[in-house]
Protein backbone atom coordinates (compact mmCIF):
# COMPACT_ATOMS: atom_id res chain seq x y z
CA UNK A 1 0.00 0.00 0.00
CA UNK A 2 2.79 2.59 1.22
CA UNK A 3 4.26 1.81 -2.53
CA UNK A 4 1.00 3.16 -4.17
CA UNK A 5 1.16 6.20 -2.25
CA UNK A 6 4.34 6.95 -2.82
CA UNK A 7 3.51 9.35 -5.56
CA UNK A 8 1.36 12.06 -4.08
CA UNK A 9 -0.93 14.22 -5.87
CA UNK A 10 -1.18 17.49 -4.89
CA UNK A 11 -3.76 18.70 -7.09
CA UNK A 12 -6.68 16.28 -5.46
CA UNK A 13 -8.95 17.11 -3.13
CA UNK A 14 -8.04 18.57 0.39
CA UNK A 15 -9.91 15.40 1.87
CA UNK A 16 -7.91 12.90 -0.60
CA UNK A 17 -4.50 14.39 0.17
CA UNK A 18 -5.10 13.94 3.74
CA UNK A 19 -6.15 10.33 3.84
CA UNK A 20 -2.84 9.59 1.32
CA UNK A 21 -0.73 11.17 4.18
CA UNK A 22 -1.73 9.84 6.99
CA UNK A 23 -1.55 6.43 4.80
CA UNK A 24 2.04 6.91 4.16
CA UNK A 25 3.34 6.50 8.20
CA UNK A 26 6.28 8.85 9.66
CA UNK A 27 7.14 8.49 12.86
CA UNK A 28 9.42 10.75 14.46
CA UNK A 29 12.59 9.48 12.94
CA UNK A 30 10.95 7.64 10.26
CA UNK A 31 9.96 10.53 7.73
CA UNK A 32 12.24 9.52 4.77
CA UNK A 33 9.42 7.92 2.62
CA UNK A 34 6.94 10.60 2.61
CA UNK A 35 9.57 13.28 2.63
CA UNK A 36 10.53 11.46 -0.38
CA UNK A 37 7.19 11.94 -1.68
CA UNK A 38 6.42 15.51 -0.76
CA UNK A 39 9.91 16.16 -2.56
CA UNK A 40 9.55 14.65 -5.58
CA UNK A 41 5.32 15.99 -5.95
CA UNK A 42 6.66 19.40 -5.30
CA UNK A 43 9.81 19.11 -7.90
CA UNK A 44 7.33 18.23 -10.47
CA UNK A 45 5.76 22.56 -10.08
CA UNK A 46 7.71 24.65 -12.05
CA UNK A 47 6.60 27.79 -10.24
CA UNK A 48 8.59 26.34 -7.40
CA UNK A 49 12.26 26.22 -6.13
CA UNK A 50 13.19 23.24 -3.51
CA UNK A 51 15.31 22.64 -1.31
CA UNK A 52 15.94 19.55 1.38
CA UNK A 53 17.55 19.44 4.42
CA UNK A 54 17.63 15.82 6.09
CA UNK A 55 14.16 14.89 6.06
CA UNK A 56 12.71 18.32 5.98
CA UNK A 57 11.53 19.72 2.33
CA UNK A 58 11.45 23.58 1.63
CA UNK A 59 10.04 25.16 -1.22
CA UNK A 60 9.73 28.82 -2.39
CA UNK A 61 8.29 30.90 -4.84
CA UNK A 62 10.23 33.46 -6.37
CA UNK A 63 8.57 36.34 -8.10
CA UNK A 64 10.52 39.13 -6.41
CA UNK A 65 7.12 40.32 -4.48
CA UNK A 66 7.45 43.08 -1.52
CA UNK A 67 6.78 40.89 1.27
CA UNK A 68 6.98 36.91 1.98
CA UNK A 69 5.05 35.00 4.08
CA UNK A 70 6.23 31.42 5.39
CA UNK A 71 3.42 28.41 5.84
CA UNK A 72 5.10 25.35 7.87
CA UNK A 73 4.10 21.78 8.80
CA UNK A 74 5.71 18.95 10.25
CA UNK A 75 5.60 15.64 8.52
CA UNK A 76 6.12 13.28 11.84
CA UNK A 77 3.72 12.02 14.03
CA UNK A 78 3.67 10.25 17.38
CA UNK A 79 3.74 6.03 17.04
CA UNK A 80 0.74 4.18 16.17
CA UNK A 81 -1.82 3.41 18.48
CA UNK A 82 -4.09 1.17 16.41
CA UNK A 83 -5.24 3.92 14.52
CA UNK A 84 -4.01 2.98 10.17
CA UNK A 85 -5.32 3.12 7.65
CA UNK A 86 -6.94 6.12 7.29
CA UNK A 87 -11.22 6.38 7.17
CA UNK A 88 -13.89 8.82 6.51
CA UNK A 89 -16.68 8.45 8.70
CA UNK A 90 -19.06 11.40 8.91
CA UNK A 91 -17.46 14.48 7.85
CA UNK A 92 -14.06 13.13 9.76
CA UNK A 93 -10.94 12.23 8.49
CA UNK A 94 -9.44 9.59 11.50
CA UNK A 95 -6.29 8.22 11.53
CA UNK A 96 -2.38 8.90 12.99
CA UNK A 97 -2.03 12.28 12.40
CA UNK A 98 -4.95 13.36 10.80
CA UNK A 99 -5.66 16.13 13.42
CA UNK A 100 -1.78 16.54 13.96
CA UNK A 101 -0.90 17.55 11.73
CA UNK A 102 -1.25 15.85 8.28
CA UNK A 103 -4.51 17.46 7.81
CA UNK A 104 -2.34 21.33 8.20
CA UNK A 105 0.37 19.57 6.02
CA UNK A 106 -2.35 18.68 3.28
CA UNK A 107 -4.15 22.10 3.04
CA UNK A 108 0.12 23.55 2.79
CA UNK A 109 0.85 21.47 0.24
CA UNK A 110 -2.63 21.92 -2.05
CA UNK A 111 -2.04 25.83 -1.70
CA UNK A 112 1.64 25.17 -2.53
CA UNK A 113 0.67 23.52 -6.37
CA UNK A 114 -2.50 25.64 -6.72
CA UNK A 115 -1.74 28.74 -6.03
CA UNK A 116 1.33 29.51 -8.55
CA UNK A 117 1.04 33.29 -8.58
CA UNK A 118 0.59 34.71 -5.02
CA UNK A 119 0.01 38.34 -4.18
CA UNK A 120 3.16 37.13 -1.49
CA UNK A 121 6.06 35.30 -1.87
CA UNK A 122 5.72 32.12 0.07
CA UNK A 123 7.87 29.99 1.74
CA UNK A 124 6.39 26.03 2.30
CA UNK A 125 8.44 24.30 4.86
CA UNK A 126 7.26 20.45 5.99
CA UNK A 127 9.98 19.57 8.48
CA UNK A 128 11.11 16.74 10.46
CA UNK A 129 11.28 15.58 14.14
CA UNK A 130 8.52 17.96 15.95
CA UNK A 131 7.36 15.50 18.20
CA UNK A 132 10.84 14.42 20.23
CA UNK A 133 13.97 16.63 21.82
CA UNK A 134 14.51 20.11 20.39
CA UNK A 135 17.42 19.38 18.88
CA UNK A 136 16.10 16.77 16.55
CA UNK A 137 13.43 19.37 15.62
CA UNK A 138 13.71 20.03 11.43
CA UNK A 139 13.10 23.82 11.67
CA UNK A 140 16.24 24.24 14.20
CA UNK A 141 18.39 22.51 11.31
CA UNK A 142 17.24 24.16 8.63
CA UNK A 143 18.53 27.60 10.64
CA UNK A 144 21.65 25.72 10.83
CA UNK A 145 22.00 24.65 7.47
CA UNK A 146 20.15 27.40 5.35
CA UNK A 147 21.07 30.81 7.89
CA UNK A 148 18.85 33.37 6.95
CA UNK A 149 15.93 31.20 4.89
CA UNK A 150 13.52 31.10 7.79
CA UNK A 151 14.18 34.93 8.54
CA UNK A 152 13.62 36.11 5.18
CA UNK A 153 9.75 35.91 6.02
CA UNK A 154 7.81 38.63 6.92
CA UNK A 155 5.09 36.49 9.31
CA UNK A 156 4.98 32.84 9.24
CA UNK A 157 1.60 30.54 9.88
CA UNK A 158 1.94 27.43 11.77
CA UNK A 159 -0.49 24.12 10.04
CA UNK A 160 -0.69 23.17 14.17
CA UNK A 161 -4.43 22.08 14.61
CA UNK A 162 -6.61 25.56 16.00
CA UNK A 163 -10.00 24.44 15.43
CA UNK A 164 -9.82 26.68 12.02
CA UNK A 165 -9.44 29.78 14.66
CA UNK A 166 -6.60 31.52 15.43
CA UNK A 167 -4.22 30.78 18.37
CA UNK A 168 -1.75 33.41 18.87
CA UNK A 169 1.77 33.10 20.39
CA UNK A 170 2.64 29.85 23.12
CA UNK A 171 3.49 29.35 26.97
CA UNK A 172 7.31 28.78 27.71
CA UNK A 173 7.98 25.52 29.08
CA UNK A 174 10.32 24.68 32.11
CA UNK A 175 10.59 21.35 33.91
CA UNK A 176 12.68 20.99 37.13
CA UNK A 177 13.47 18.72 40.11
CA UNK A 178 12.86 19.89 43.57
CA UNK A 179 15.41 17.78 45.61
CA UNK A 180 14.76 16.76 49.14
CA UNK A 181 17.42 15.75 51.04
CA UNK A 182 17.23 13.10 54.15
CA UNK A 183 19.27 10.76 55.87
CA UNK A 184 19.79 6.98 54.77
CA UNK A 185 19.05 4.15 57.21
CA UNK A 186 18.13 0.86 58.09
CA UNK A 187 14.15 0.50 57.90
CA UNK A 188 14.12 -1.35 61.16
CA UNK A 189 15.72 1.26 62.04
CA UNK A 190 14.17 3.84 60.56
CA UNK A 191 14.14 6.41 63.67
CA UNK A 192 17.81 6.68 62.79
CA UNK A 193 17.73 8.24 59.17
CA UNK A 194 15.39 10.86 58.19
CA UNK A 195 12.92 10.23 55.54
CA UNK A 196 13.42 11.99 52.48
CA UNK A 197 10.32 10.93 50.61
CA UNK A 198 8.27 11.79 53.77
CA UNK A 199 10.09 15.32 53.74
CA UNK A 200 8.90 15.65 50.19
CA UNK A 201 5.21 16.17 51.41
CA UNK A 202 5.79 20.11 51.89
CA UNK A 203 7.04 20.33 48.38
CA UNK A 204 3.83 18.83 47.02
CA UNK A 205 1.47 20.33 49.67
CA UNK A 206 2.94 23.84 48.34
CA UNK A 207 2.65 22.89 44.54
CA UNK A 208 -1.15 21.89 45.86
CA UNK A 209 -1.94 25.23 47.30
CA UNK A 210 0.18 27.50 44.47
CA UNK A 211 -2.45 29.45 42.46
CA UNK A 212 -1.44 29.89 38.80
CA UNK A 213 -1.29 33.23 37.48
CA UNK A 214 -3.69 34.17 34.62
CA UNK A 215 -1.35 37.07 32.43
CA UNK A 216 -3.69 39.17 30.02
CA UNK A 217 -1.69 40.09 26.50
CA UNK A 218 -2.60 41.87 24.09
CA UNK A 219 -6.51 41.35 25.05
CA UNK A 220 -5.52 37.67 25.13
CA UNK A 221 -5.36 35.81 28.50
CA UNK A 222 -2.62 32.81 29.39
CA UNK A 223 -2.99 30.93 31.91
CA UNK A 224 -0.05 29.35 33.80
CA UNK A 225 0.61 25.82 35.31
CA UNK A 226 2.60 24.33 37.96
CA UNK A 227 2.47 20.87 38.36
CA UNK A 228 4.05 17.71 39.75
CA UNK A 229 4.74 15.03 37.05
CA UNK A 230 7.15 12.58 38.81
CA UNK A 231 8.29 11.52 42.13
CA UNK A 232 11.17 9.30 42.67
CA UNK A 233 12.51 7.88 46.09
CA UNK A 234 14.32 4.80 47.56
CA UNK A 235 17.45 3.07 46.80
CA UNK A 236 16.17 -0.60 48.18
CA UNK A 237 12.89 -1.83 50.16
CA UNK A 238 14.71 -1.77 53.25
CA UNK A 239 16.37 1.05 53.15
CA UNK A 240 14.76 4.96 54.23
CA UNK A 241 15.46 7.25 51.44
CA UNK A 242 17.70 9.87 51.45
CA UNK A 243 16.72 12.01 48.98
CA UNK A 244 13.43 12.30 46.90
CA UNK A 245 12.87 14.21 43.91
CA UNK A 246 10.26 15.95 42.82
CA UNK A 247 9.63 16.70 38.94
CA UNK A 248 7.68 19.63 38.13
CA UNK A 249 6.70 21.25 34.77
CA UNK A 250 5.56 24.84 34.70
CA UNK A 251 3.70 26.65 31.87
CA UNK A 252 4.40 30.31 31.81
CA UNK A 253 3.18 33.10 30.27
CA UNK A 254 5.28 34.55 26.92
CA UNK A 255 5.46 37.96 28.72
CA UNK A 256 8.04 36.36 31.43
CA UNK A 257 11.49 35.64 29.53
CA UNK A 258 12.94 32.19 30.00
CA UNK A 259 15.27 33.55 32.81
CA UNK A 260 12.30 35.48 34.63
CA UNK A 261 10.66 31.68 34.37
CA UNK A 262 13.82 30.07 36.17
CA UNK A 263 13.96 33.01 39.00
CA UNK A 264 10.29 32.39 39.33
CA UNK A 265 10.16 28.76 40.14
CA UNK A 266 13.13 28.41 42.32
CA UNK A 267 11.63 31.16 44.41
CA UNK A 268 8.89 29.37 45.15
CA UNK A 269 11.43 26.44 46.92
CA UNK A 270 13.82 28.66 48.25
CA UNK A 271 15.07 25.98 51.00
CA UNK A 272 15.69 23.51 48.50
CA UNK A 273 18.30 22.81 45.62
CA UNK A 274 16.36 23.33 42.44
CA UNK A 275 17.64 21.56 39.50
CA UNK A 276 16.02 23.29 35.87
CA UNK A 277 16.38 20.46 33.34
CA UNK A 278 14.69 22.40 30.37
CA UNK A 279 13.81 26.00 30.21
CA UNK A 280 12.27 27.25 26.59
CA UNK A 281 10.45 30.81 26.37
CA UNK A 282 7.29 31.02 24.52
CA UNK A 283 6.43 33.62 21.74
CA UNK A 284 4.18 36.60 22.76
CA UNK A 285 1.13 36.99 20.26
CA UNK A 286 2.21 39.79 18.07
CA UNK A 287 -1.74 40.76 17.02
CA UNK A 288 0.02 44.61 15.79
CA UNK A 289 1.89 42.72 13.42
CA UNK A 290 -0.59 40.19 11.91
CA UNK A 291 -3.70 42.13 11.14
CA UNK A 292 -4.01 41.51 7.74
CA UNK A 293 -4.09 38.00 8.35
CA UNK A 294 -6.31 38.16 10.97
CA UNK A 295 -8.80 39.49 9.20
CA UNK A 296 -8.63 37.32 6.05
CA UNK A 297 -8.63 34.09 8.25
CA UNK A 298 -11.99 35.64 9.87
CA UNK A 299 -11.07 34.53 13.52
CA UNK A 300 -10.83 36.23 16.47
CA UNK A 301 -7.30 34.70 18.14
CA UNK A 302 -7.16 33.13 21.42
CA UNK A 303 -4.32 32.37 23.41
CA UNK A 304 -2.17 29.50 22.80
CA UNK A 305 -1.89 27.16 25.91
CA UNK A 306 1.10 25.03 25.38
CA UNK A 307 4.39 25.26 23.49
CA UNK A 308 4.73 25.13 19.75
CA UNK A 309 7.40 25.90 17.19
CA UNK A 310 6.38 29.73 17.13
CA UNK A 311 8.24 29.99 19.34
CA UNK A 312 11.31 29.18 17.33
CA UNK A 313 10.31 32.02 14.65
CA UNK A 314 9.50 34.35 17.68
CA UNK A 315 13.56 33.75 18.23
CA UNK A 316 14.75 34.39 15.24
CA UNK A 317 12.29 37.75 15.04
CA UNK A 318 9.71 36.41 12.70
CA UNK A 319 5.80 36.89 14.45
CA UNK A 320 4.13 33.79 13.82
CA UNK A 321 0.71 32.14 14.74
CA UNK A 322 -0.99 28.88 14.99
CA UNK A 323 -3.83 28.33 12.50
CA UNK A 324 -4.88 24.43 11.29
CA UNK A 325 -7.51 22.23 10.92
CA UNK A 326 -8.26 19.94 13.70
CA UNK A 327 -9.35 20.44 17.42
CA UNK A 328 -6.22 20.00 19.56
CA UNK A 329 -7.17 18.05 22.65
CA UNK A 330 -6.94 15.27 20.05
CA UNK A 331 -3.30 15.71 18.71
CA UNK A 332 -1.39 12.48 20.08
CA UNK A 333 -4.95 10.23 21.13
CA UNK A 334 -5.76 7.09 19.36
CA UNK A 335 -8.94 8.67 18.25
CA UNK A 336 -7.93 11.70 16.37
CA UNK A 337 -9.35 13.04 13.70
CA UNK A 338 -9.90 16.34 11.67
CA UNK A 339 -13.18 17.21 10.48
CA UNK A 340 -14.04 18.12 6.72
CA UNK A 341 -15.06 21.11 7.57
CA UNK A 342 -11.88 22.60 9.17
CA UNK A 343 -9.83 21.09 6.12
CA UNK A 344 -11.76 23.57 3.58
CA UNK A 345 -12.42 26.52 5.50
CA UNK A 346 -8.90 26.50 6.41
CA UNK A 347 -7.74 25.94 2.57
CA UNK A 348 -10.28 28.36 1.21
CA UNK A 349 -9.51 31.19 3.94
CA UNK A 350 -5.46 30.71 3.02
CA UNK A 351 -6.37 30.79 -0.35
CA UNK A 352 -8.05 33.82 -0.40
CA UNK A 353 -5.41 35.60 1.47
CA UNK A 354 -2.65 34.38 -1.00
CA UNK A 355 -4.48 35.43 -3.88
Amino acid sequence: MIEGMSDLDLTADVVTLTRALVDLPSESGQEGPLADAVERALRRLPHLAVDRVGNSVIARTRLGRAERALVAGHLDTVPAAGNLPSRLVDGRVHGLGACDMKGGVAVALRLAATVPEPVRDVTYVFYECEEVEGERNGLGRIAAARPGLLEEAGLAILMEPSDAGVEAGCQGILTADIVVKGTRAHTARAWQGSNAAHKAGHVLARLDAHVPERVLIDGLEYREGLSAVAVRAGVAGNVVPDECVVTVDCRFAPSRSAEEAEVYVRGLFPEYEVRVTEVVGGALPHLDRIGSLRTALGAEPRAKLGWTDVARFAALGVPALNYGPGDPSLAHTAGEYVPVAHLRRCEARLRAWLR
